[in-house]
Order: structure tokens, then C-alpha cells, then sequence
């Protein structure tokens, strides 16, 4: 399964760390969600679709076009 959270931080030039202060949360909690072991939760996703400009269904690898 493609791991379109990782691909859009690195396409984006960003580390964990950038992508998790937008978020508001802590690098260790991203970096274990970004690689599913901990779940992708409502308010995440739509943090990242807001970051990224991108759709929900796009991160969730549901569509291969990102509006």
C-alpha cells in the first residue's frame, strides 16, 4: 500500500518534525502514524488535507488526484 503521507512530506522537502508542529503535535506521534502504528485519526487527516491542500480521500490513497 503506497504511503501517501510519507510521499507528500518528502515531495513537500519537509521533515516530521515541520509536518508535526503544523499539526500541533509531538514528531514521535506523527512518525508513528505516518508509518500505521498508530492510527490516522479524523482530526489528523483533515489537519494534513488542510496542510497539504489536498483531499481527504487522496491521503487515504482512496483517489489518485489530490482536489
Amino acid at each position: 500500500m503506497k504511503n501517501r503521507m510519507r510521499d507528500l512530506r518528502e515531495d513537500h522537502d519537509l521533515t516530521q518534525q515541520k509536518v508535526a508542529d503544523a499539526l500541533g503535535i509531538t514528531q514521535r506521534k506523527y512518525s508513528y502514524v505516518e508509518t500505521g502504528a498508530q492510527p490516522l485519526t479524523d482530526e489528523l487527516l483533515a489537519g494534513l488535507a488542510r496542510f497539504y491542500g489536498v483531499s481527504t480521500d487522496y491521503i487515504l490513497c482512496l483517489t489518485d488526484e489530490p482536489n
